[in-house]
């Protein structure tokens, strides 16, 4: 049986993954802070299929932030026939770069960029020794433009961008069978505006239609995944816009969402 690693699991777009991958008889390690949410998910999942032999869902809390959690998942799951990793796990930090906690945006740069780096290279090793394998990163479409108010956010998601789709050219000059691929979505429907403590300014598209997409193009190879004519438009403004002025538009977005109280 084939697996599916897939981190930040407990909710949102990670959960769907999960979901998704699980129906199409994937066996799936769910990886998360939130063990809670980790084994409801899990019981979610081993109550809706009927296959036989059924799928298995293993549970794996973490804290990616931390460089040895990681290195102790790729360890777990050496014996596991791994086919797909899904680096999902991450969030933002909302605000102007001179008043934001420097101890949340350094716990941002290692789940976003930390953690992915170094889950891909591992998994890559893996996936390049048996000539095949997915790694789907899951950026945003703020990696296309700088991100005032969201700064350390859109600069994580534009490693990622840029990450993904070096690795992606390499592979692919070496006729490779592993696949990476990179998906860049606006706004959806999670729980990110909460752990950000902000609002979308507009409304998000859904959390499931944009997994099965995702799922869909990167089967197919595509390297970079844009779900969304609106975000697919807004990929070309970004190529021929001047920086100041997608700095302007991005603060602009940026300063219509608030902060929950």
């Amino acid at each position: 049986m084939k697996t599916a690693v897939v981190t930040g699991a407990s909710s949102g777009m990670g959960a769907d993954f999960a979901r998704e991958l699980y129906a199409r008889g994937y066996d799936v390690v769910l990886v998360a802070r939130r063990q809670q949410r980790l084994e409801a998910l899990k019981t979610e999942l081993e109550k809706q299929t009927a296959q036989t032999p059924r799928p298995t869902v293993t549970v794996f809390p973490a804290d990616l932030s931390r460089e040895e959690d990681c290195r102790a998942l790729v360890q777990a799951t050496r014996e596991r026939n791994v086919e797909i990793l899904i680096n999902n796990a991450g969030f933002g930090v909302f605000g102007e770069f001179a008043q934001t906690s420097v101890r949340r945006e350094l716990e941002l740069i290692d789940v976003n960029v930390r953690a992915m780096h170094l889950l891909m290279k591992l998994y890559l090793d893996e996936f390049s020794a048996k000539g095949s394998g997915y790694v789907l990163n899951v950026a945003s479409s703020a990696g296309f433009l700088p991100g005032p108010l969201f700064s350390s956010y859109y600069a994580s998601k534009a490693y990622m961008l840029r990450l993904s789709q070096a690795v992606a050219y390499e592979l692919k000059r070496k006729k490779s069978r592993v696949i990476v691929s990179v998906l860049c979505p606006g706004p959806v429907d999670t729980e990110f505006n909460e752990k950000a403590g902000v609002r979308f300014a507009l409304p998000g598209l859904s959390s499931k239609k944009v997994t099965l997409y995702a799922l869909k193009k990167m089967f197919a190879g595509k390297t970079v995944i844009i779900p969304g004519g609106m975000m697919k438009l807004g990929r070309l403004f970004s190529k021929i816009a001047p920086d100041r002025l997608l700095c302007a538009y991005a603060y602009h977005f940026q300063s219509r969402k608030r902060p929950q109280t």
